[in-house]
């Protein structure tokens, strides 16, 4: 069944050791705001580790295929669902004429919606090529933002092989290769989420959608370890759940009164989760709790 609720969320997770969210065009570079020196994780790498979870655990397949992933080739996914809905011959010709009319895309976008669990959370742009509209998604993320700000390090390593003789012969039998590892010692994120009902009725996006998409969110890091991130860890994701579909409260007014702060006031830098306080009105919030945020509103933590 369709959502019946708004939902906001505030997610916090952290990182030890490790390069949460490197920058290509910087030497994959942590990413830092350059003027208050604080961590930032993109939405779209989020998105990302959610897709990855989704697959992985769903096998890829209907209802929960992945759309965007790596090496995809979108336009085939489009065919797929012409052939689906009985409009093939909409691909013949060249791409001028691959448009299909509207009904035709109407129907491609719902089964596009209907099969790919991504499309019906986080929308796509499906008009280039063969023709599957535009999908507006329920599930909005911002980018994380670290509470405080954070170092990027510079490390640098040995491998003590080389990759070709050419290589080889020049080092004359050496065989090392210099390189660097970008990291930040610690740093906790905190990253805001809107769920909008009105828009998960046009993606067909569920009630067990969104528990997939929640459970995705506390397990994610747990399924994405590598030697480049470090120690990543989902530490809280407070659910704001509202009574109605158009919401009980402002986003931002509930967001404000969820506080993360340093447990010590001007203590060494933080090394680790337990140097924080997270707090909802000045109170701790345990995983599992539930309490009431305003009228209309229930706060859960989930983790």
């Amino acid at each position: 069944m369709a959502l019946a609720h708004r939902y906001d969320f505030v997610l916090l997770f952290d990182v030890k050791d490790g390069n949460p969210n490197g920058d290509p065009d910087a030497g994959n570079l942590p990413r830092i705001d350059a003027e208050t020196g604080n961590g930032l994780v993109t939405d779209v790498a989020l998105k990302r580790k959610v897709r990855n979870y989704v697959g992985m655990t769903r096998g890829e397949q209907p209802p929960h295929e992945i759309y965007v992933k790596e090496k995809a080739v979108l336009n085939r996914a489009h065919e797929r669902a012409y052939v689906a809905i009985g409009a093939e011959d909409a691909l013949k010709g060249d791409d001028k004429k691959r448009k299909g009319s509207g009904d035709t895309v109407d129907k491609a976008r719902q089964w596009m919606c209907a099969n790919f669990f991504d499309i019906r959370a986080f929308g796509a742009v499906m008009s280039l090529g063969v023709n599957c509209g535009q999908v507006r998604g329920p599930i909005q993320l911002t980018f994380a933002r670290s509470i405080d700000p954070v170092v990027a390090q510079e490390h640098s390593i040995t491998r003590m092989a080389v990759a070709t003789e050419k290589e080889a012969q020049a080092q004359e039998g050496d065989n090392r290769t210099m390189g660097r590892k970008h990291t930040v010692p610690y740093g906790l994120y905190r990253a805001h989420g809107f769920v909008s009902a009105f828009l998960a009725k046009q993606t067909g996006f569920s009630d067990d959608d969104l528990e997939l998409f929640f459970t995705a969110l506390e397990q994610m890091f747990e399924h994405d370890r590598s030697a480049a991130r470090g120690e990543m860890a989902a530490r809280g994701l407070y659910v704001f759940k509202h009574d109605s579909e158009l919401g009980n409260a402002h986003a931002h007014a509930l967001f404000d009164r969820l506080t993360v702060k340093r447990a010590e006031a001007n203590a060494e830098p933080a090394r680790g989760f337990d140097a924080y306080s997270v707090l909802f009105d000045g109170e701790p919030v345990a995983p599992g709790e539930s309490k009431p945020a305003a009228p209309g509103v229930t706060l859960h933590r989930r983790c």
